[in-house]
């Protein structure tokens, strides 16, 4: 025999079918709250939830997308935590929002607020922004997710990437450096060098005709090779980064951005020095025991007369943003 919730669920599921919209709305609050009084969150939450993915099913975000923020309200009274189950109803909910629905914004505010920025349900807001091509959205919360995150902000950088044309493959590192820095910003080393390899390699993979010499990392360096680009010096600055910061090697940061100062200044906006400051800053604040000398002996052959020629110009503004490969979001 069903119980009561489950009756008035059902209800009121009939009531949304029926196309009564305000009905349902306002009859799901009033038995919800109802409930909270009573301290009886499992109802209130099989209410709130149930009826809210209703109504955002039936294209009704509004009334829908208060009962989601309502939900997140009494997920905060109960003290539920987040976990799989609890994260689970919330990102089902994010998925039938429109993308153009103004109360989706309040909710996942709410929803990353009573989670204190869990990674899991960053992740889950940055792949659909990812999606929908939102490349700003997506950057500022892939790089708050999972170990699963990296994959998607590097598909969704390479995509961009891809749209400048061939002819523009000397501008890989500005894409590639929009999922490094930031990683490496908020002090996510692991996936600021998943993000590098994948990029690397698959230009590798795509472009076969560059030029590059794969020397080899010094040991404790956190990779095996370094790949060394003839006529791209600024992703060459970025793979010397990782290991420079992996090293904590401030003599060699130092040196690095004194061999790539004239690539470095060519980026508009100054955006890399900020970044390359807070970097030195979070990294390199203060002077660390000399470096073993192989890290020195690979970076002079890597610099050889210096940092090479660069490439001008940023990356095109984010207007017609390409789709993102099937399998961009996992």
């Amino acid at each position: 025999m069903a119980s009561k919730v489950d009756r008035i669920v059902a209800g009121l599921l009939e009531t949304i079918a029926a196309g009564d919209y305000y009905k349902a709305h306002q009859d799901a609050n009033s038995k919800a709250i109802r409930y909270i009084h009573k301290k009886d969150w499992t109802a209130a939450v099989d209410i709130l939830y149930s009826v809210a993915q209703a109504l955002l099913k039936a294209g009704n975000g509004g009334s829908g997308g208060d009962l989601c923020n309502q939900l997140v309200d009494v997920y905060k009274q109960a003290g539920l935590k987040p976990n799989e189950k609890n994260n689970g109803r919330l990102c089902t909910l994010l998925r039938f929002f429109d993308s153009e629905e103004p109360t989706r914004n309040e909710f996942i505010k709410k929803m990353l607020g009573w989670s204190a920025n869990d990674p899991e349900l960053h992740h889950e807001v940055g792949s659909l922004y990812a999606a929908e091509h939102n490349t700003d959205e997506a950057e500022k919360h892939l790089i708050r997710g999972t170990e699963k995150s990296a994959g998607v902000l590097f598909r969704m950088e390479y995509a961009w990437y891809k749209e400048s044309g061939k002819e523009s493959v000397e501008r890989a590192a500005w894409y590639a450096a929009r999922a490094v820095l930031p990683n490496l910003l908020v002090g996510n080393v692991r996936d600021a060098n998943t993000c590098y390899r994948l990029f690397v390699d698959t230009l590798r993979a795509d472009h076969p005709n560059l030029t590059v010499e794969d020397v080899p990392a010094p040991p404790g360096s956190g990779a095996e090779v370094l790949h060394v680009f003839s006529d791209l010096p600024l992703l060459n600055f970025l793979g010397l980064l990782l290991l420079t910061v992996q090293r904590g090697a401030r003599k060699m940061f130092l040196k690095l951005k004194s061999n790539y100062t004239a690539q470095i200044n060519e980026v508009e906006g100054g955006d890399w020095d900020e970044a390359l400051e807070r970097i030195e800053e979070k990294y390199f604040s203060a002077p660390r025991p000399a470096q073993s000398d192989p890290l020195m002996d690979m970076m002079s052959r890597v610099f050889g007369g210096g940092g090479g020629g660069g490439a001008g110009g940023q990356p095109p503004q984010q207007k017609g943003r390409p789709a993102l490969p099937a399998d961009a979001v996992d």
